[in-house]
């Protein structure tokens, strides 16, 4: 059994020992700035070449470029306001969809003070994307359509390739936010057709700082880091060689091992589901019960807090999450469960387990005899538990012992 149990791999992984051992001649001997015209910055600059090679063909991308980003959320940045900035002549219209990661939230949010207009669409009781409201939502000036390929809260899977095809049929593009899948499932963009395509080396045990966009041959962007011309010119600053390194050796260990992680950790995911919501009363899933990532049980236990929760997990060396990582620090609930319907009082009480390569079945076991326990000591505590199921008084038998 291990003694710390860490059921966050949405948030993040740790980094392989042997991504270190690929990135370490970079930091001591490898450590030339790319950029110079001398052969010890030429090797480098060669290596990330052969990097950039690798990646693409690894997620079989070979028709466009891909161009390496300090991250997940500068690269959903650089393809919504890149790609805005330099097609605002075909139309200023963006559709993205109300569960997506704050990277494009945000970016969108920004780019409506700046004149373009966005449409959120909904999506149903499961997470994923009405497909209807899209081909409603689309206009004739409609220039970008960005949703997320996976909902890093509820692990639910997109209908990704039905909506390139009805944008594209508009003369649409489209960039996803992949962060959540790349390294998890076998990824083919070329026959995708996908015009842009963000990913993060530390969501599949890469190291942090490092992620890429994928731009399809023909799609026109604009840079939004001005400085030197790395990077085709679309990303100035000097090259995290490192990083470049350790994102392609992360991603190779990753694809040699998705099927069988994929198997295991839905195994185990499916373990923990089954129990928990056996276990404990007026608890349910939230998102599709099969499309979604095999590491990913999103769950709500009504009438408590998931702080609360969280706080006595921790005490037990469990470490789990409510919602994105990115608001962990917010009080106000996932706004991924209120877009799918889920009322205010019962989504503050959300819990977010996502398992990763090391997960064990002692670990699945551990936390299905602890968190009932938790549970009922919180319940015996809450006003609201205890107004709907003893209305004639406070229940106040319980004390605080996680």
């Amino acid at each position: 059994m291990n003694s710390e149990i860490y059921l966050d791999h949405n948030a993040t992984t740790y980094v392989e020992p042997k991504v270190v051992e690929a990135m370490i001649p970079y930091f001591t001997e490898k450590f030339a700035n790319p950029s110079g015209i001398y052969s010890l910055s030429q090797n480098v600059s060669n290596d990330i070449q052969a990097a950039r090679e690798k990646i693409q063909e690894l997620l079989h991308a070979k028709k466009g470029k891909l161009i390496f980003t300090g991250g997940g959320s500068e690269s959903d940045n650089l393809a919504i306001k890149g790609y805005a900035y330099a097609n605002q002549n075909k139309g200023k219209h963006i559709i993205t969809s109300q569960i997506e990661h704050h990277a494009v939230l945000h970016t969108c949010e920004q780019l409506e003070k700046e004149g373009f207009t966005v449409t959120y669409l909904p999506v149903d009781t499961t997470g994923i994307v009405k497909l209807e409201e899209l081909k409603k939502a689309i206009q004739a000036d409609t220039l970008l359509i960005s949703i997320m390929y996976a909902n890093n809260e509820t692990g639910v899977i997109q209908p990704i390739k039905e909506i390139i095809n009805i944008a594209h049929q508009n003369k649409v593009a489209v960039h996803t936010d992949a962060v959540q899948i790349v390294g998890k499932q076998e990824i083919n963009i070329d026959d995708l057709g996908v015009d842009l395509l963000s990913f993060s080396a530390h969501k599949f045990y890469g190291p942090k700082g490092i992620g890429g966009l994928f731009v399809k041959k023909g799609i026109k962007i604009h840079n939004i880091i001005q400085g030197g011309g790395q990077e085709f010119k679309l990303r100035a600053g000097t090259e995290n060689t490192a990083g470049i390194i350790g994102t392609t050796k992360a991603l190779e260990i990753a694809m040699q091992n998705w099927e069988e992680d994929w198997n295991k950790e839905k195994a185990l995911r499916d373990e923990l589901e089954q129990h928990l919501l056996a276990l404990i009363p007026e608890s349910q899933l939230n998102g599709h019960v099969e499309n979604r990532l095999a590491n990913t049980l999103n769950i709500i236990i009504k009438y408590i807090e998931g702080e609360g929760m969280l706080l006595l997990l921790n005490n037990n060396n469990i470490y789990a999450s409510s919602g994105s990582a990115c608001t962990s620090g917010s009080l106000d609930p996932s706004h991924v469960l209120l877009a799918m319907g889920i009322p205010h009082e019962h989504a503050h009480g959300s819990l977010r387990f996502s398992l990763g390569r090391k997960t064990t079945q002692d670990d699945i076991k551990q936390v299905i005899e602890v968190l009932p326990k938790i549970v009922e000591k919180l319940r015996a505590m809450s006003p609201l538990y205890n107004s709907k199921n003893h209305p004639s008084g406070f229940n106040n038998e319980s004390t605080f012992p996680y």
